[in-house]
């Protein structure tokens, strides 16, 4: 027996269907998706026989057009299902790749995209042929299934120095979900987006923040560093079937060199242990992997794990005349995906961001 679904974020189904699937994370739930909201988040089900596999996509409306596209929530999203990737029958691939593109075609969709999950292994092999699948980077996770104190030992000998010297200044670290704790939290994130001259759509509202906080489907913890009673820097990360992810962190400019944020990693993960976690995942940088956010993040686990995307262009030629108006007869080299949608903005930002993150 075959079924083809759309379901729509504020339908109840959302996550039956997703808490019945072997691997998921916060980014698939359906209180995630109604934060991140931007136009119309659906998610995709195709059931067959005892099966089914499903994925979210976001559906945006493409300017001056009767054009659509599609992409996935910020984070690591991608297919999931109730059987292992790799022991799902092939009619039962087919029949999701055939319902989808269905979809695709009668909403005028031109093109798909999605971030894939890091630790979830042959989710890619969902499109092997639909689309293409793009390694893009690595990620960094610390496995939490080794004895904790060879968790730590893992560290670089000069994190665990920064980590005590940090704790001998007199920086203290809790788990707080106070609302003043939680806005202190924020103007110093705000301090850091404006160091680095962070693109706009980091700039995460409020209202954000305090819905990420208040989420029904995972759980959420704001980890604050502070020094003299004031708080310096602070971390959000998630806890969701099993996997601790990091999410967004802030330091204030002045307290950088006490390096108070490598105090809190440190403390997520023990955390993260204490919670039953199997991995913390650290993700990666901010585009390859000599980066300093990236090398960062390595100060803390040698276990990398590749991050791909899955890309689907569903009508060529729509999507090649979208490219031309936007560029003209100068289309940049660029694996910017949709490539209409590039606004060629990682340059100095970039740059700066390199630089802000090496006192980390």
């Amino acid at each position: 027996m075959s079924k083809f679904l759309v379901i729509n974020v504020d339908d109840y189904r959302w996550n039956d269907i997703i808490f019945n699937t072997l691997q998921y994370d916060f980014y698939h739930s359906q209180s995630y998706h109604f934060i991140e909201k931007e136009e119309e988040a659906v998610l995709f089900v195709s059931k067959f026989d005892d099966s089914f596999i499903a994925i979210p996509l976001v559906i945006r409306s493409i300017p001056d057009s009767d054009l659509q596209d599609c992409t996935s929530v910020y984070g690591y999203c991608g297919p999931v299902s109730n059987i292992k990737f790799n022991n799902l029958p092939s009619e039962a691939i087919k029949q999701f790749n055939n319902g989808l593109n269905s979809f695709f075609m009668e909403r005028n969709i031109i093109s798909s995209f999605s971030r894939l999950h890091p630790l979830f292994p042959f989710q890619e092999k969902i499109f092997q042929d639909f689309g293409e699948v793009v390694p893009l980077n690595k990620t960094v996770a610390i496995d939490l299934n080794q004895p904790t104190d060879k968790q730590r030992l893992n560290y670089r000998k000069s994190t665990r120095v920064h980590i005590r010297k940090a704790l001998e200044s007199g920086i203290t670290v809790r788990r707080t979900s106070d609302n003043k704790d939680l806005d202190k939290f924020i103007d110093i994130y705000y301090e850091n987006m404006q160091r680095v001259n962070a693109n706009s759509r980091y700039y995460f509202s409020r209202d954000y923040f305090r819905n990420f906080m208040n989420a029904s489907d995972f759980k959420s913890v704001l980890i604050v560093a502070e020094k003299d009673g004031e708080i310096i820097a602070g971390v959000i990360v998630t806890i969701c079937n099993g996997i601790m992810q990091y999410h967004i962190s802030g330091t204030q400019d002045e307290m950088l060199i006490f390096s108070p944020m490598k105090l809190l990693f440190d403390h997520a993960r023990i955390y993260a242990n204490e919670m039953g976690c199997t991995y913390c995942h650290l993700g990666g940088g901010y585009g390859n992997e000599n980066d300093s956010l990236f090398k960062f993040k390595t100060n803390f686990s040698k276990d990398l794990f590749e991050f791909k995307v899955w890309r689907k262009i569903v009508n060529p030629e729509a999507y090649n005349e979208l490219v031309t108006m936007k560029f003209g007869d100068k289309i940049p080299s660029s694996d910017y995906f949709p490539l209409y949608r590039s606004e060629q903005i990682y340059n100095k930002a970039e740059k700066k961001c390199n630089r802000s993150v090496k006192n980390l």
